[in-house]
């Protein structure tokens, strides 16, 4: 089949993807008119690395930084909230009173 031959829409001679109207390429493998619409049109893929070569670690280590995130003491926090509204339900109940 030649470049010129397939038209969407259709199922594409690649990978077998039905290719809508007007696309200008294939969603299944990114086949298109520019890179050729024949059987022989190859898909390298998204360039990602093998999963043996992968390193999350490392990965992390770079994207993050090497130290371990801060942990927020979320006992004062919530303490200070808790004291706050026990406070301002005190000023609410004494302005109640006060003025009756």
């Amino acid at each position: 089949m030649s470049d010129e031959a397939f038209r969407p829409p259709g199922d594409c001679p690649v990978c077998g993807e039905f290719v809508p109207r007007k696309a200008l390429s294939c969603a299944g493998c990114g086949a298109s008119r520019d890179s050729g619409w024949n059987e022989e049109a190859s898909v390298s893929g998204l360039d990602l690395p093998d999963d043996e070569a992968f390193d999350y670690d490392d990965f992390v280590a770079r994207e993050f930084g090497q130290g371990q995130p801060k942990k927020t003491d979320r006992r004062r926090f919530w303490t200070v909230v808790g004291l706050v509204l026990i406070l301002a339900m005190a000023a609410s109940l004494l302005a109640v009173f006060r003025w009756h």
